[in-house]
């Protein structure tokens, strides 16, 4: 009779949508694929007008990513390509690169106004830090790969060059080994930007992680032992280093941005994460 008399019970986040939030005006299933449809075709004129105008700078941005290959040749040695269209096929995919780059922040506009209208107010304060940490460890890791770990590999590959073998390697070849060492270290250095959303929807916390850290020096040795074409020991801590740092940095990251909570609640909070895999693992076996 009372709860009948003061009318229904309502949550936090139904306050959330009267106070003007964007979810309240909710959109059928057919209106998110048009809309969805929308934002992708825009994305795609951004990257093909980036295509166009970094095509203009090709040869400019072609010398800035073959600069490490050139340095590591010997003496009179050059690129190759073996294949008649090989050598358009690089300048496209330089052009594609460049054209993501210019691109980069109209696609990351156009993500936002998809997903926005389908969080709640205090979900939203969450995006901009997410974006610059992802943004500082996209550039970050592209430097290290470009600057330390991509050169450091063509110098050892060089090493085997001999009056009897003579190294001179094949434009598609070098390009993708470059290729591949970036992503992998752009994703290498999106490891803070993990922890903080994990941290933020209280998955992990700093104390979880600081007990982990064993495993994660152990894994980051065998992702350097995998990378490093040489087994020197020296150059697999110098490419390991920065993984751990990174790991460490984002102990420090959860423990700023978690949640303050007793000792009891902390401990749980340790194994949520466990627990969430376990439930999913049994989910997917049945």
């Amino acid at each position: 009779m009372a709860a009948a008399a003061t009318g229904p019970v309502k949550s936090p986040r139904d306050d959330e949508i009267e106070d003007g939030d964007p979810r309240e005006g909710r959109m059928g299933f057919l209106e998110h694929l048009d809309e969805l449809r929308t934002r992708i075709i825009r994305s795609c004129i951004a990257i093909a007008a980036g295509m166009a105008v970094a095509f203009f700078f090709v040869d400019r941005i072609a010398d800035f990513v073959l600069a490490p290959t050139i340095r590591a040749l010997p003496d009179g040695a050059t690129l190759v390509f073996l294949r008649p269209g090989e050598g358009f096929s690089f300048d496209l995919d330089i052009a594609l690169i460049g054209g993501l780059i210019l691109a980069a922040p109209f696609v990351t506009y156009q993500v936002w106004r998809f997903v926005a209208p389908g969080l709640y107010a205090r979900e939203k304060k969450f995006v901009v830090p997410i974006v610059l940490l992802a943004a500082v460890g996209t550039l970050a890791g592209a430097a290290f790969s470009h600057y330390v770990l991509y050169p450091a590999m063509m110098a050892f590959f060089r090493s085997f060059d001999s009056p009897r073998i003579r190294f001179t390697p094949r434009l598609e070849d070098t390009f993708d080994l470059y290729k591949n060492l970036l992503i992998g270290m752009v994703a290498v250095f999106q490891i803070p930007t993990l922890v903080f959303f994990l941290a933020k929807v209280r998955l992990v916390t700093a104390r979880f992680l600081w007990r982990q850290i064993k495993y994660a020096v152990l894994i980051s040795f065998i992702v350097a032992a995998v990378l490093t074409p040489s087994a020197d020991p020296w150059n697999q801590t110098m490419f390991a280093a920065p993984m751990i740092a990174l790991y460490v940095i984002s102990i420090g990251l959860a423990w700023l941005v978690g949640p303050k909570a007793d000792g009891a609640a902390a401990r749980g909070s340790d194994v949520k994460l466990p627990l969430v895999a376990a439930a999913t693992i049994l989910k997917f076996r049945r």
